[in-house]
C-alpha cells in the first residue's frame, strides 16, 4: 500500500507521543487491544487505520482522538 501524507502524519503523531510516554509498540499495542506488529505498520504509514482503530489508539495514549490527527 503506497504511503500517504495523511498515513506519515498520523503515525508519526502516534510514534511521538508513544515514545513520549515511554511505552513500547507492544505495550500500545496491549492498551489499544491490538497486535503490535499492526502499531508498527501504523507507524510506518503501512496501514490505513479505521476510524475505531484511532479512538482505540487514542484511548490507550490518554489523548483525544483529535490529537493523533
Amino acid at each position: 500500500m503506497k504511503t500517504t501524507p495523511a498515513r506519515k502524519q498520523l503515525g508519526d503523531r502516534i510514534r511521538k507521543l508513544r515514545k513520549k510516554q515511554g511505552i513500547s509498540q507492544e505495550e500500545l499495542g496491549f492498551r489499544a487491544g491490538l497486535h503490535r506488529t499492526y502499531i508498527g505498520a501504523i507507524e510506518r504509514a503501512e496501514q490505513n487505520v479505521s476510524i475505531d482503530n484511532i479512538h482505540k489508539i487514542a484511548k490507550a495514549l490518554k489523548v483525544s482522538p483529535k490529537d493523533l490527527l
